[in-house]
């Protein structure tokens, strides 16, 4: 069957990758057209456009870049027209993914949603067009089931891929990461900046600026492959290392970490890693978020928890003195042990391995009974 897929961001990249490679081990006919990254490229397939060219963050910079949005959303279109799929399958990326639903609903495709838009968080008007543009609709927190049935959708929870994905890592072959990355024996603190240039150039100077407070500690910057290594050295300049494309190794061999909100305040605490979760955008992008998101949390942890397990660091409270106090809590002591009692009872949450396995069967068998 002919499977089009679209992915915006490096974390849909990663899920997308492992959905391929099960759909795979299923159907042995099976042909990817697909926006992504590498490590969807790596399946197989045809890559359209990378996600580098697609992350537009925040209400002002999607503003100043809506031209470029609207041609990309019109292309996708004529191509999906031009590619007849037997399935569309969006992951994640909601506010280019809903508009392509609507019209691939129209025009007659089936539409699979893969990872949900975070409507209980803000724009709960999407529901109604979810309802009506999509087929199968697959949910990775345990919460989003019971929320979308109170909204007449029959979602599936199948999972979360992180648990996958990490699963997949400690399998692999290590390489000695300190001797790799010349480090030292020092334990690490590592910071996880974000992979958009706008939050890392607001967040990492805020977070480095505790590292001559350790000096018995190392600082090491985990690089995202769709930043280059010199906007990073910029900024850190002889504070800390950094590493490219390394953030699960790092996170193996972390102590504690300093961490951007986002999905990769959940991947640390699966990988059993203190951390404080930080967040600080422009002030007219925050007040317009703040009167439109409604949850008590911003990580994933603490919302998947429904309690503070993890310390957020918000806006103003997103400081040096902050920092400092919360990472001293992290780095020994009950605050440490707490924390990491709480991730196993996350990772039970969670619902174990096989999200991607779930959902690649779910939709060969929906494909196949139409057939």
């Amino acid at each position: 069957m002919k499977y089009y897929i679209i992915s915006g961001e490096a974390s849909g990249d990663l899920h997308a990758s492992n959905l391929m490679m099960e759909l795979k081990k299923l159907d042995d006919k099976a042909e990817f057209r697909f926006w992504g990254g590498d490590r969807m490229q790596a399946q197989g397939g045809t890559l359209i456009k990378h996600y580098k060219e697609l992350a537009f963050m925040g209400f002002i910079e999607v503003l100043l870049n809506l031209r470029t949005i609207l041609k990309n959303m019109r292309f996708c279109k004529q191509d999906i027209d031009t590619y007849k799929p037997d399935a569309l399958i969006l992951v994640d990326y909601p506010g280019f993914n809903l508009r392509i639903a609507e019209f691939a609903k129209e025009a007659g495709y089936k539409v699979f949603y893969y990872i949900s838009p975070q409507v209980w968080a803000w724009k709960e008007s999407r529901v109604k067009k979810m309802r009506r543009d999509i087929d199968n609709l697959y949910v990775i927190l345990p919460f989003e089931k019971e929320y979308f049935a109170k909204h007449h959708i029959d979602a599936e929870f199948v999972g979360h891929p992180l648990i996958d994905a990490i699963e997949q890592r400690k399998a692999e072959q290590k390489d000695d990461f300190r001797k790799k990355n010349n480090l030292s024996d020092k334990p690490i603190i590592a910071i996880l900046p974000g992979s958009r240039k706008q939050e890392i150039s607001k967040m990492l100077p805020i977070m480095l600026s505790v590292e001559k407070d350790y000096p018995d500690y190392q600082f090491v910057v985990a690089g995202a492959p769709s930043q280059d290594i010199s906007f990073y050295e910029s900024i850190v300049g002889d504070k800390a290392n950094i590493v490219e494309a390394q953030t699960y190794p790092l996170l193996e061999n972390a102590h504690a970490a300093l961490v951007t909100s986002g999905t990769a305040t959940l991947e640390t605490a699966l990988f059993k890693v203190p951390e404080v979760v930080c967040y600080k955008g422009s002030s007219i992008s925050y007040q317009i978020a703040k009167r439109l998101v409604k949850i008590k949390y911003i990580s994933l942890v603490n919302l998947v928890m429904d309690k503070e397990l993890v310390k957020e660091l918000i806006q103003a409270e997103l400081n040096t003195k902050n920092l400092k106090l919360e990472l001293d809590k992290l780095i020994a002591g009950d605050r440490r042990e707490k924390m990491l009692a709480g991730y196993e009872e996350l990772e039970q949450k969670l619902g174990g391995s096989g999200a991607s396995a779930n959902t690649a069967n779910s939709i060969y068998k929906t494909l196949s009974n139409e057939i």
